[in-house]
């Protein structure tokens, strides 16, 4: 009688972990036919809420459909809420992910509806608006279903020194070229204060010239002509540490990462064959 009973237990905890695993190549991977259905599946969930969200904001058309796109917004947020729910359940450590990126960003596709309850009162209608913007956040979860994102995301952690100390340099720039507009130009010609004049210097830096404050002196006028050809030169710099880290990243990647055959991804950087189906990579 306890070893039948022993036996069931035993198998009773094989199917839950087995189970667990399923779910979790299922949620997690996308080399199989279930896991690739289930990324589409809440891509276009995803999109389809955050378009909810875009119209809800229409003033226009909340007033002729806000009881559907409220319903709408329920259905997505319980939709959302059980597949975060499964992903805490199904890895091994779920504090790790819920303090992950992709894991606050699937608390925040769903905290702000819940939140919108809790919170009475009319005078907090407009920390019901921003929690509603922040259902925006949906469209970051996006990212964990584009392989190249990751390439990216590696080549920005990589090139994350070099673009820190360009940034630097480029507020050393602004600084220094705001100040010494500050004091040719003065306030008569709208640079009124040394920050107002690093915004002007931030502005003409990057090319972009709202044209709100311009400089009126000569002298003032060939700073500004030399700013714009400086921004012109270092406009380039992160674009090439950038595509520089793209390019070594995308080299130490394997290039034969998916089989041909099945589709199958993750493979061993000297994999010959695929270790799913056996097919020449």
């Amino acid at each position: 009688m306890d070893k039948s009973s022993n036996e069931n237990k035993g198998k009773e905890k094989r199917n839950h972990f087995g189970l667990k695993e399923k779910l979790y190549i299922i949620i997690f991977h996308a080399n199989t036919p279930a896991g690739k259905w289930f990324d589409v599946i809440l891509i276009v969930c995803i999109l389809l809420s955050v378009i909810a969200v875009m119209l809800d904001s229409v003033s226009s058309f909340n007033r002729v459909h806000g009881t559907f796109l409220y319903s709408v917004e329920w259905f997505f947020t319980i939709l959302f809420t059980i597949e975060y729910i499964l992903r805490l359940a199904c890895v091994r450590t779920p504090m790790k992910y819920a303090t992950s990126f992709f894991g606050i960003v699937d608390l925040l596709s769903v905290l702000p509806t819940y939140l919108s309850i809790v919170i009475p009162g009319s005078q907090y209608l407009i920390v019901i608006r921003v929690l509603r913007v922040l259902r925006i956040f949906r469209v970051l979860k996006l990212v964990q279903y584009i392989r190249e994102a990751n390439l990216l995301i590696k080549a920005l952690r990589a090139s994350s020194r070099k673009i820190i100390v360009f940034l630097f340099t480029i507020l050393t720039l602004v600084i220094i070229f705001g100040s010494l507009m500050y004091l040719i130009e003065g306030a008569e010609n709208g640079f009124t204060s040394i920050p107002r004049s690093v915004y002007w210097a931030i502005v003409t830096l990057t090319t972009v010239g709202y044209g709100d404050i311009s400089p009126q002196t000569g002298i003032g006028q060939a700073l500004a002509s030399l700013i714009m050809i400086i921004g012109y030169s270092i406009i380039a710099v992160p674009t090439g540490i950038i595509t520089m880290e793209i390019s070594r990243a995308a080299q130490r990647q394997n290039i034969h990462d998916v089989c041909p055959s099945c589709g199958a991804a993750n493979h061993d950087n000297d994999a010959a064959y695929c270790k799913y189906c056996g097919k020449k990579l």
